[in-house]
């Protein structure tokens, strides 16, 4: 695996290269660069963006996948959410939910305060606390033919799937979704067939 700051994958490329032909496929998207990233490849009315939310976003994405079996469920959030919630991990593996797929964009930085170095940076392997959580899949991913290869498998049932994919450090211009979480909520529902509340 690469040692942090090592990284060569855009974390904007990635991040289109995943919702890339995504037909159903429901997205839920961890606090800061991941939304702008999901925002930037192109807004829809299947995109959960989480403002003020950090450590959530695999549980908001668990209990949508639970919730929608039918449906695939792909979480995009980085390594400093994830480092947040990793007990979220443990009970997606206990869960086990065929059509949820985590994607964690790993810089080694904390990026909304600061880009301080993040355990990833110390050799904290998210993939193997994933494998550990019974994932069924559980791999790094450190170039765009292996994100590749990760979205092709978005709509298969053969999940819980989990991809550490190592992007490099930087800062791309923001491109900010919808900041009003009624008005997501709302949206979100209305894609899933379900009236305002």
């Amino acid at each position: 695996m690469k040692a942090a700051g090592e990284a060569t994958l855009e974390r904007r490329s990635v991040v289109a290269e995943l919702l890339e032909d995504r037909g159903d496929l429901l997205l839920v998207t961890g606090l800061g660069s991941p939304s702008y990233d999901a925002m930037a490849a192109g807004d829809t009315a299947s995109n959960f963006y989480l403002w003020g939310a950090m450590g959530s976003a695999v549980m908001v994405g668990l209990g949508l996948a639970l919730a929608r079996p039918e449906s695939p469920v792909l979480v995009i959030t980085g390594d400093g959410e994830m480092l947040m919630g990793l007990g979220a991990l443990a009970t997606a593996g206990a869960k086990k939910p065929k059509n949820l797929s985590i994607a964690v964009l790993d810089n080694g930085r904390y990026g909304e305060t600061g880009m301080q170095l993040s355990h990833t940076s110390f050799g904290i392997s998210l993939a193997g606390i994933a494998e550990a959580s019974n994932f069924d899949s559980a791999g790094v991913i450190e170039d765009i033919e292996g994100v590749t290869r990760f979205r092709q498998q978005l709509q298969s049932d053969a999940g819980p799937r989990f991809a550490q994919i190592l992007i490099k450090v930087e800062n791309p211009e923001k491109v900010l979704p919808p900041r009003d979480g009624v008005f997501l909520k709302n949206r979100f529902r209305s894609n899933l067939g379900f009236p305002p509340i």
